[in-house]
């Protein structure tokens, strides 16, 4: 069957049908059919909401894959986010894929036809952050022998991707709140504001929330930020979608290195599930193209990921991480029951709301529904 060219066939949407097709296509190809099967749209309607938005692919980066419950709501999350125009705040751990979903809200906001422009905080020198967002005049500066327009100007008509928001200087994060509340840039060396309209999403790995409390982040910025939260979910909570991604980027990597496409032995795939991947997909990614290379013979092994020798009864199997793995999962579960009444939730906890915000700093969980 070619779900491209021909009738979709609904008994052929297999879960790796489904990682691999993204929902706006699926949508896209129902109803160019549903007036030859009234009823299917209707049928296929569950289906849609598992499906990945369309991110990632076609431009370098992963595809975004995985059809677990954690990611379902992360679909259903990222389409109601990007139907609005509002500021997103985007967690979660390293390599859980925040630069993945950013793209994906853009491609199907309003502003898709207009760019998206990333910048990492954590990555630009201090020194010339100022110059790389706002931009200069010519002569504002020794070396500005002409004008140069920002990061953020270039993003006109379009989306801003500030990654590691949290690295940002608190300097910078005064002018960035000006910028937020008046839509408007001032050059470095320029005398009059400049009107960009910019929608802003900011990512980052640091509880903001502590960091405001630390004094390393403005409270006004983060409340300008924090108007849509999404938390990307670690690899460890995906269950099977270890799976699916390993022989995803198995098939992805052999096929870019001109190498025979292998399985997982059982082994291997035993690893895998066991690990507790604390790079998460990054990690996965580094580890699965390694393994692609030099891997011998039909079959991944274990010995060709690289992991360390403990990997297997590593963090995933010890008691301390089995017993963090549960804390959070109860606060979680405690949250949502009570439709994340934080007063609540610590009494259910038999716990005080500053014990609960400091567990909730601690496994980065941010109270949103």
């Amino acid at each position: 069957m070619s779900m491209y060219y021909g009738n979709i066939d609904e008994a052929n949407l297999t879960r790796e049908t489904l990682a691999r097709l993204g929902a706006d296509t699926l949508a896209s190809l129902i109803l160019e059919q549903a007036a030859k099967d009234p009823g299917l749209a209707e049928r296929l309607k569950p289906m849609i909401a598992a499906t990945p938005p369309d991110a990632g692919g076609d431009e370098g980066e992963p595809p975004m894959v995985g059809t677990s419950p954690a990611m379902q709501k992360l679909y259903g999350t990222l389409r109601k986010v990007s139907a609005t125009d509002a500021p997103v705040l985007i967690t979660g751990e390293s390599g859980t894929g925040k630069e993945l979903a950013a793209i994906a809200i853009h491609r199907r906001s309003t502003r898709a036809t207009g760019p998206i422009i990333p910048i990492n905080c954590a990555a630009l020198p201090k020194t010339l952050i100022a110059s790389e967002l706002f931009g200069y005049e010519k002569g504002a500066f020794t070396g500005a022998d002409q004008r140069r327009i920002g990061r953020i100007q270039a993003a006109d008509k379009g989306t801003l991707f500030l990654d590691e928001i949290g690295d940002l200087p608190l300097d910078l994060q005064a002018h960035l709140l000006r910028f937020l509340q008046e839509s408007t840039i001032d050059r470095v060396g320029g005398l009059h504001p400049i009107k960009v309209d910019v929608r802003v999403i900011a990512a980052t790995h640091v509880p903001l929330r502590k960091a405001v409390a630390e004094g390393r982040f403005r409270e006004d910025l983060f409340f300008r930020l924090n108007v849509l939260t999404i938390e990307m979910p670690p690899l460890r909570q995906r269950g099977e979608d270890i799976e699916t991604l390993a022989a995803h980027f198995a098939a992805r990597f052999a096929q870019e290195s001109g190498t025979p496409l292998r399985k997982l032995s059982p082994e291997a795939m035993a690893l895998i599930r066991r690990y507790g991947w604390p790079g998460n997909i990054r990690e996965l990614i580094a580890s699965l193209r390694r393994a692609v290379v030099m891997a011998e013979g039909p079959w991944i092994r274990p010995e060709d990921f690289g992991l360390p020798e403990d990997a297997a009864e590593g963090a995933a199997t010890s008691l301390e991480a089995a017993r963090r793995g549960m804390e959070e999962t109860v606060i979680r579960q405690a949250l949502a029951t009570h439709r994340h009444n934080v007063k609540r939730t610590a009494e259910h906890l038999g716990i005080s709301r500053v014990t609960l915000y400091r567990l909730m700093d601690k496994h980065g969980i941010v109270n949103a529904p």
